[in-house]
């Protein structure tokens, strides 16, 4: 069994870097939830977004698993090394979660899992690179902030519902799976937490063909959320092409972006690169 963070940073002389947000989830009972929710009994590989201190790179490798774990910080790498030497199912690498290659962790054809307890200020940039990656890899199990969580599954029509919620929801399905109080890390953050899983969908909520570009014009549309889709997508080609991309996908421009389902999203692209 690992050993809980407290102990761990103390035999290795460690304290956790408030610059770089770390906060170590110790909950017995959110961790068995992060376990179930990925399920190593799938057999996929699994890639750990920020391993740190091993606890629950350790709990899944006693489950079965064959874990890949990505770690920036020099420090916890060393801990890792130490802490799961007995592990031949364990593999560390050394680098930047934002510009991991996570199709490279694909096993004999089949894509790897993703889990993680995801640094806070770069929640964003990582699942949008996770998106880059979507048809390589698997299920997504991930800690995130509550609100975060919250608009990942908001559904059109409220204040939560975003570019991150539209972005995901075309291809993913995303459900919660528990919410993490302050007091299940060490050192507690100011926040909540929350667990969210996200499988990827046999069919996209809208075909596009350039998925990137759909990302962009729903990024943009929610920059001015506040405004008409008419005068939120003009930035794009300006106000008479918008109008266009609008006809052709039968979305009235008097909408505001957070009414829009993804698949209305996806048909103002295919509009958009029809136009193109």
């Amino acid at each position: 069994m690992i050993d809980s963070p407290g102990v761990v940073l103390r035999r290795h002389g460690l304290s956790a870097r408030k610059s770089w947000g770390q906060h170590f989830l110790h909950d017995p009972g959110v961790l068995g939830a992060i376990v179930d929710a990925i399920d190593p009994s799938r057999g996929n590989r699994i890639v750990e977004i920020g391993a740190g201190l091993g606890t629950l790179t350790g709990r899944l490798l006693e489950a079965g698993a064959e874990v890949w774990a990505v770690e920036r910080d020099r420090d916890m790498c060393d801990v890792l090394r130490k802490e799961l030497v007995d592990f031949d199912r364990f593999t560390l690498h050394e680098a930047d979660a934002v510009k991991f290659d996570y199709g490279a962790a694909a096993r004999d054809g089949t894509p790897a899992d993703v889990v993680g307890n995801l640094p806070y200020q770069l929640t964003g940039p990582l699942m949008f690179k996770l998106l880059g990656h979507n048809l390589e890899t698997g299920r997504w199990v991930v800690m995130v902030q509550r609100e975060v969580a919250r608009r990942m599954c908001a559904e059109p029509g409220g204040k939560i519902y975003g570019s991150l919620t539209v972005s995901l929801a075309r291809v993913r399905a995303i459900r919660p799976v528990v919410d993490a109080p302050p007091g299940a890390f060490l050192p507690p953050p100011k926040v909540d937490s929350a667990v969210v899983q996200l499988d990827a969908r046999e069919t996209p909520r809208g075909e596009v063909a350039d998925p990137l570009g759909f990302q962009h014009l729903v990024r943009t549309a929610f920059q001015q959320r506040r405004k008409t889709l008419l005068n939120a997508l003009s930035p794009l080609a300006g106000k008479e092409r918008a109008r266009a991309w609008l006809e052709t996908a039968g979305v009235d421009p008097r909408l505001r972006p957070e009414r829009l389902a993804p698949e209305e999203f996806a048909a103002l692209q295919r509009a958009r690169e029809a136009d193109a």
